[in-house]
């Protein structure tokens, strides 16, 4: 579904970008004078461009909040998180030592934090004990009641952020009186960039000790526990409820099979094209983008490394073990698991359901990016149904 780009990841970028607009985290014009000044490709130009507009938005915001006029402050801050997120996104070729990566994902966490503060019922930023460390987490609550709810354990996949979301889900469950607790697990967000941790195939030694950790909280109904995983996600949240069954419902957006599989058909086009891994990525943004940030979060040298890391990541002969009700939620044109979500479905034994995005309703790209609304209504349409019985 072509977003005014020919670049097949500009487009969706922007796509995904403008789409939070539905939760106060992008306004369509900001979006669309941003990118008619980056020229297909340039990356360069990409970040320039966005981080000026995250830049001008967050003025905005301060001088609102300065100003005494709260909810301005805070729509303004929440686009500029956005905004400085999207303007980071294809600094991969060496984050670590990429101090202008690091500038524009500090001010997309610090711009969100502040905003969540602003909200309603005011967000709490948490670290949770995770091996000898924490991970950094944020509690969304409905109110200020200290009522136990239902409660969505969420986190995103291989390249979401914390800050992304309360954009992506939170918000959209909030508003259906679901509480959200999110978290960077290993691999995302801050826990890569300040941490160094890296992504691990075994996630239920990630989500074990938040479920620990969410059974402390007094809003959370301990029966009541849903874990939701996003993109790579969802690969990363099945296998976790493999092992963890205190889980009462799983939604995977969406159902992930075996990311191996991604990264071998990446190394087959590799083997094709003249001048192999190397030549490949000078052609294409998609591809050079899926290789620098997967050294990055995997912790790998080399794109051979990467395909390796990747071997564990399948569901066979897992999958069978999640007994909690199950959503998987299917693309019928995502570029990067299309034809996976079904096959995940028929390893399943618990009690399933497959929800498939068509393109003729605006919402068959990856995780459905520009179609929020229907995602967020068929999902929690189902998890109202599936909790009350």
């Amino acid at each position: 579904m072509k977003f005014l780009y020919d670049d097949e990841s500009f487009s969706f970028e922007a796509l995904r970008a403008a789409g939070y607009a539905a939760y106060a985290g992008a306004d369509l014009g900001e979006v669309l004078v941003t990118c008619r000044q980056i020229p297909e490709g340039d990356e360069e130009a990409w970040s320039a461009q966005w981080a000026s507009t995250a830049a001008r938005i967050e003025r905005t915001g301060r001088d609102a909040l300065a100003a005494g006029h709260r909810v301005s402050a805070r729509e303004a801050l929440l686009r500029a998180s956005n905004y400085y997120r999207t303007a980071d996104f294809y600094h991969r070729e060496d984050p670590a030592n990429d101090a202008e990566s690091a500038r524009l994902a500090k001010a997309s966490q610090q711009t969100f934090a502040d905003a969540a503060a602003l909200l309603d019922t005011p967000a709490r930023a948490l670290r949770i004990p995770y091996e000898d460390t924490t991970l950094p987490g944020y509690l969304f609550l409905v109110d200020d009641s200290s009522t136990p709810r239902p409660t969505l354990i969420y986190h995103g996949g291989y390249d979401s952020t914390l800050e992304e979301n309360y954009f992506a889900l939170a918000a959209g469950a909030l508003r259906r009186g679901y509480n959200v607790l999110t978290f960077d697990g290993p691999g995302q967000g801050s826990t890569v960039r300040d941490q160094g941790l890296h992504f691990r195939y075994d996630w239920e030694a990630v989500v074990t000790p938040v479920v620990d950790f969410a059974l402390t909280v007094p809003e959370v109904d301990a029966e009541q526990l849903v874990l939701v995983g996003t993109s790579l996600g969802g690969y990363l949240a099945a296998r976790a409820a493999a092992f963890e069954h205190r889980i009462a419902a799983l939604v995977l957006h969406d159902g992930v099979d075996d990311f191996h599989e991604v990264a071998q058909a990446t190394a087959h086009r590799a083997a094709a094209t003249p001048g192999g891994i190397e030549a490949l990525m000078a052609q294409n943004t998609m591809v050079r983008w899926v290789v620098r940030n997967g050294r990055w979060t995997f912790g790998v040298p080399d794109f051979d490394q990467l395909v390796k890391a990747t071997e564990a990541y399948t569901l066979a002969g897992i999958a069978d073990r999640i007994t909690c009700p199950t959503l998987v939620l299917d693309a019928l044109n995502d570029v990067f698991f299309k034809g996976q979500p079904p096959r995940l479905l028929d390893q399943l034994t618990c009690q399933k359901e497959l929800i498939s995005f068509r393109e003729d309703e605006g919402a068959g790209e990856h995780c459905h990016e520009g179609a929020i609304y229907l995602f967020h209504q068929r999902t929690f349409d189902w998890l109202d149904t599936v909790l009350a019985s």
